[in-house]
């Protein structure tokens, strides 16, 4: 079965087609027969597009940003044109699997796209402006040139659908409830593939671990997980809730919107703007949102740079502290996305303060490798393991199983 996978966001999107051959799903994720990546920040008016084949074949082209449409057809077209050839033709694909940011409380699971499906992506855009019209604008583009090919969506917000009221309610007015203002938790795809993952290391039935899984990217997440199932994350109603992140501040006290509304006038998309592009790493450090930068920016002694990570740090450690809490055990901590797979002074950093339960750290191998891994030594009370998070072939398993 060739499945191709389209993963729309605001400022990227990243695409790949899989085929899977026989009456089971592998074990261990394939390499990708295509992969294409848009950039659309590359430069002003200008969208960068990087297409590589499993042969080795390689494109990259700048192209005019008149229409992101038009961008995200002319990469799928490579998918049977050109020297990135895969297929003979668009009809060889059995499946587009798209990853949803938000799909509310209507979608707890994958799904087969139809109009009413696309209208939920659509009305859920209040919740997430920046991912669902992406994600929606992918759908209708496959749509457009890929005729009438089954689609799924698979839904960041379901892995975390069942987390318990107590988790899940705000302490606000009950009104909230009845206006769907809840905690709904994102990056599922990447914490349900971790979870699983993490069980298949160790040999373990899922069923019986308690893990903390965090996702630590540009976009900053935990979740607990116990029995298979989310019982608790740190991203709320939007995912601007939570850890410090890249350009994002995370929890702050919500006094400081009404001061800010009341003494400077700030507008709402002046505080949108604050809270998640204007905060987080970038904001504190003045230097980048980008992790790498700042720890460059830290050897040449800039004490915000390095306030920034101390900030980041401690806003981790309390998080996994109130997972623990929640889980009343830990049998395995586990790290993924960019920062968490690595960048081994933070993972060691957060470690340190829970050797307390026996966590034991192996400096020899918390050390960068392209491999998923155990980096505890064999006597840690706590597993700690880094694993590669694989949302696209998380997502073409939904699919595969789906259909």
């Amino acid at each position: 079965m060739k499945t191709l996978i389209v993963n729309a966001g605001s400022s990227s999107q990243k695409s790949c087609l899989y085929e899977i051959v026989g009456d089971a799903l592998p074990n261990h994720p394939p390499q990708p027969l295509w992969e294409g990546q848009i950039d659309w920040t590359h430069r002003q008016g200008l969208a960068e597009l990087k297409v590589k084949t499993a042969s080795g074949a390689i494109l990259k082209e700048e192209l005019q940003l008149e229409s992101r449409p038009a961008v995200l057809a002319h990469l799928l077209k490579t998918l049977w044109s050109g020297n990135t050839q895969v297929i003979e033709q668009p009809e060889a694909i059995d499946v587009v699997g798209h990853r949803v940011v938000h799909g509310g409380l209507e979608y707890q699971q994958s799904t087969i796209i139809n109009s009413e499906v696309k209208e939920a992506i659509a009305r859920l855009a209040t919740l997430a402006p920046a991912h669902n019209p992406a994600n929606l604008e992918g759908v209708e583009v496959c749509e457009q040139i890929l005729g009438k090919v089954p689609q799924v969506a698979v839904f960041d917000t379901a892995f975390h659908a069942q987390i318990p009221e107590a988790a899940a309610i705000y302490p606000g007015p009950y009104e909230w409830v009845e206006q769907g203002i809840r905690r709904y938790g994102f990056h599922g795809i990447s914490h349900q593939y971790c979870a699983e993952r993490t069980a298949q290391i160790l040999g373990r039935d899922l069923l019986s671990l308690r893990l903390i899984t965090c996702h630590l990217g540009n976009g900053c997440s935990l979740a607990a997980i116990r029995n298979g199932r989310s019982v608790d994350t740190t991203m709320g109603f939007t995912p601007l809730e939570g850890l410090m992140m890249g350009s994002r501040s995370g929890s702050v006290d919500p006094g400081i919107l009404i001061y800010l509304l009341r003494q400077y006038n700030y507008s709402a998309d002046k505080l949108d703007e604050l809270l998640n592009k204007e905060s987080g790493l970038q904001g504190v450090s003045g230097v980048s949102s980008d992790l790498r930068q700042i720890l460059e920016a830290i050897a040449s002694g800039n004490h915000r740079a390095q306030l920034a990570v101390d900030i980041y740090l401690h806003r981790l450690r309390s998080g996994i502290g109130a997972m623990l809490a929640n889980l009343g055990g830990l049998d395995a901590l586990v790290f993924t996305a960019g920062v968490g797979e690595n960048a081994a002074l933070i993972r060691e950093a957060a470690c340190t303060a829970f050797e307390f339960l026996g966590l034991k750290l192996d400096p020899q191998k918390n050390t960068p490798s392209p491999f998923d891994r155990e980096i505890t030594t064999p006597d840690s009370a706590v597993r700690v393991l880094v694993i590669h998070t694989q949302e696209d072939w998380a997502i073409a398993c939904e699919c595969w199983q789906l259909l």
